[in-house]
């Protein structure tokens, strides 16, 4: 039986990594999916069928509850929730570290001496660490993903200060848990815990709004490794190899994110974008900017030949993405060579507007990364912002004293006619005010994205 079960194993491995390079683009990430799926129900049929579980009935009674759990919120969550519904489940993944270290260190059967017994202490000890800041991280991030917990940082006096001394603590935690006798590091182990659990929170709560997309690739990250000491801890092969996937992959992600934002990951981890408007010259107007009718607009993308659609997180938040889809039909039948220029931390985590217009079917081909389009800006007729703001900012490259300075942003105010879609002139995630809505070439479409887009496609 465990050659069937190791067997099996690394026949998930096998399609976990199949899935993982799948995601990697937008034409196999349907393949992929149903790879990681696979592997997923191979690898939870070899652990149910192991020599290592006898309690059947409950374990089926928590798989079903559990299943029935997930499907319904599943199906409630809708896309525009995605980003907040990976970050709560990083958070389960955090937790469930943190309950099988206590409770593998509080096992009765365990008999691992010398050697063995301080490499299964470091386990538990590092694995509910990691575990409890993932679960507390997720949570906080989670909260300010869904608006409930405003996305400004906080900014408490010494803040770094007390990170390092909640480190240090933890570092003296573990060496009074790793000289215990018995179970009497149990208290080192709960503070540590405790001090863990605030340290995630005290994190994530420090970072700025504009900085999210990283933070759920790292907490991403975070969950893997967790995961990964979950796997040490209980002695399970796949659980390793799975945890290093998740977090290596998290790991490479979150350096992808940095260097699209020209971000260091240290700087976001210890004070991320966002801190205040004032940042970027105050709440000041930088001019006036000029308003523009649905029917106007509709009359300069008739006569574009050239037409570049850029969407933000306002047309994930409208749910603009199907009447996108229209317009983009209707201006392709008119003769006009549509394409959508994504920016890697467009909407709230990578790839997030991908995955709404790969649902409204707009074709993969026409959907282009910024390095792939930036330069074509000059010879487009008309470029449609649609709730996008900190991606399209013109300060980022123009104004050194900006919070953004230096990140790299799609240069839309190079395209002859400039239209945004915005509800208001309110700031984005980051609070920099956009100096692109005052510029020559820009008109600003006032009102909720999907009403507009609605208005224009009537027009057209």
């Amino acid at each position: 039986m465990n050659n069937i079960v190791t067997a099996s194993y690394i026949g998930a491995s096998i399609l976990f990594i199949l899935s993982l390079g799948g995601l990697s683009n937008q034409e196999t990430a349907r393949r992929g999916n149903y790879y990681g799926i696979a592997g997923m129900t191979l690898a939870i049929l070899a652990t149910v069928l192991s020599n290592n579980v006898n309690a059947y009935v409950v374990l089926i009674i928590m798989m079903l509850i559990g299943g029935a759990i997930g499907m319904t919120l599943a199906k409630r969550v809708e896309m525009t929730q995605m980003p907040e519904l990976v970050a709560i489940l990083h958070s389960f993944v955090g937790l469930a570290a943190v309950l099988v270290g206590v409770a593998s260190y509080l096992d009765p059967d365990n008999q691992l001496t010398g050697v063995e017994h301080s490499i299964h202490q470091v386990e538990i000890f590092l694995g509910v660490f990691i575990g409890a800041v993932t679960f507390t991280g997720s949570v906080i991030a989670f909260g300010k993903l869904n608006g409930r917990i405003a996305s400004k940082p906080l900014m408490l006096p010494m803040r770094h200060g007390l990170n390092l001394a909640i480190v240090l603590i933890c570092f003296w935690l573990g060496s009074a848990f790793m000289g215990a006798e018995g179970h009497g590091g149990l208290w080192a182990l709960l503070v540590m815990t405790v001090l863990a659990f605030l340290f995630g929170a005290h994190l994530v709560m420090g970072i700025g709004g504009a900085d999210m997309p990283v933070v759920i690739s790292m907490l991403n990250s975070y969950s893997g490794w967790a995961a990964a000491a979950t796997g040490f801890m209980l002695s399970n092969d796949l659980l390793i190899v799975t945890g290093a996937l998740v977090g290596s992959s998290g790991a490479i992600l979150s350096y992808i994110m940095c260097r699209a934002m020209n971000r260091k990951f240290l700087n976001v981890i210890l004070g991320g974008f966002g801190t205040s408007a004032a940042a970027a010259g105050g709440d000041e107007e930088a001019g006036e900017y000029t308003p523009i009718s649905a029917e106007e607009t509709a009359e300069l993308l008739k006569d574009a030949k050239e037409v570049v659609i850029v969407p933000g997180y306002g047309m994930a938040v409208a749910h603009a993405q199907h009447p996108v889809s229209e317009l983009t039909k209707k201006l392709r039948a008119n003769g006009a060579n549509v394409r959508f220029a994504i920016h890697p931390v467009a909407g709230r985590m990578p790839g997030h507007m991908n995955v709404l217009l790969a649902e409204a079917k707009v074709p993969y081909d026409i959907v282009l990364e910024m390095d792939e389009i930036n330069e074509d800006f000059p010879e487009t007729d008309v470029v449609m912002v649609i709730g996008a703001n900190d991606i399209v900012n013109p300060a980022a490259k123009e104004n050194p004293g900006s919070p953004i300075a230096g990140m790299p942003v799609l240069e839309v105010w190079n395209a002859k006619h400039c239209i945004i879609s915005k509800r208001s002139m309110a700031t984005g995630y980051a609070g920099v005010d956009n100096p692109l809505f005052y510029r020559d070439n820009s008109r600003m479409l006032f009102g909720d994205a999907k009403d507009s887009v609605d208005a224009v496609l009537k027009a057209l």
